[in-house]
C-alpha cells in the first residue's frame, strides 16, 4: 500500500471533520508535506459543496457524486455512520440558517409596507379633509341663500372694505377684507357677527398682509344664529373674547 492509499480513508472523513483526533494529528503533518494528498482533499471538499447544494440548488455532476460515494464505501461502517449523521446536521443547521435569515427579511419587508400603507392612508385621510373644506367654501360661495354684507369705513372714506358670505343652516362663514391699515403694535382685528337678537359674537382673529388683505374662513360659531350684520374692530393683541372694546374699523351693509 502506498503512502497516499493509506491516507486515502482518512482523507475522506477529514473532510467531512469526522476524523479521530490521534489520526487527524497524523494526516495534519503528512498534508503539509504531500502537496497531492492536499490536492485530493481540496476535491473532496468541492465534491461534498456540491452534493449540499443539491438539496435545493441545481443538480451537482455525477462524477463529483460518485468520487464521494467511493470514497465513503472505503470507510469502515461505523464510520460512515457518524459521517451521514454529520453531514446531515449540517445541512439541516444550513437550512435552518437560511430560514431564519429568510423570516428575518420578510419581517423587514412587511414592516415597511404597512408603513407605507399607513402613510398612503393619512395622505388620502388629509386629501379627503382639503377636498371636504373645498366644497364647503365652494357652497357657501354659491348658494343664493347666503347673506353677503360689505364692510366699509367707519365714519371714515371708504377705502378698507370687507366682504362677508355667511350660510346660517351650516355656520359657514367666509370674510375677506382688503385695504385695511397696518396695525399698531400689540394690537390685532377681530371679526364680529351681529346676531339680529343678542351680543355680538366673535368671529375670528386676523392680521393683514403688507398689501391690507386679509380672509377668515369657518370660524366657529354657534348653530342657528340669524345674523344682522358683520363688523371689525381693532383690539389688544389677545383680542376681546366677550363683547368688542376697542374702536370699530369697518361695519356691515346688508346687500
Amino acid at each position: 500500500m502506498s503512502v497516499h492509499e493509506q491516507f486515502a480513508d482518512d482523507l475522506a472523513l477529514y473532510a467531512l471533520g469526522s476524523l479521530d483526533l490521534p489520526e487527524k494529528m497524523v494526516l495534519e503533518e503528512h498534508l503539509r508535506e504531500c502537496s497531492a494528498c492536499r490536492l485530493e482533499l481540496e476535491e473532496l471538499r468541492g465534491d461534498m459543496s456540491l452534493m449540499s447544494l443539491s438539496a435545493t440548488g441545481p443538480k451537482p455532476p455525477g462524477r463529483s457524486r460518485q468520487r464521494l460515494l467511493t470514497a465513503m464505501r472505503k470507510e469502515p461502517r461505523r464510520r460512515v455512520v457518524i459521517q451521514e449523521k454529520r453531514g446531515f446536521s449540517w445541512i439541516a443547521g444550513a437550512i435552518g440558517a437560511a430560514l431564519v435569515v429568510l423570516s428575518f427579511a420578510l419581517a423587514v419587508q412587511n414592516g415597511a409596507l404597512h408603513r407605507d400603507l399607513d402613510n398612503l392612508k393619512a395622505r388620502d385621510a388629509r386629501q379627503a379633509a382639503d377636498i371636504q373644506q373645498a366644497k364647503e367654501i365652494l357652497a357657501t360661495l354659491l348658494d343664493p341663500e347666503a347673506q353677503r354684507i360689505t364692510l366699509v369705513a367707519a365714519k371714515n372714506a371708504p377705502q378698507p372694505q370687507g366682504k362677508a358670505i355667511y350660510r346660517r343652516r351650516t355656520r359657514s362663514l367666509i370674510f375677506l377684507a382688503s385695504n385695511l391699515p397696518p396695525l399698531p403694535p400689540e394690537k390685532i382685528y377681530e371679526l364680529w357677527l351681529i346676531p339680529a337678537t343678542g351680543a355680538p359674537i366673535p368671529a375670528g382673529l386676523f392680521k393683514p398682509d403688507a398689501r391690507g388683505s386679509a380672509t377668515v374662513v369657518n370660524p366657529p360659531l354657534p348653530e342657528g344664529v340669524e345674523a344682522k350684520n358683520f363688523a371689525v374692530t381693532l383690539e389688544s393683541e389677545s383680542g376681546s373674547h366677550e363683547a368688542p372694546r376697542g374702536s370699530f374699523v369697518i361695519v356691515g351693509a346688508g346687500e
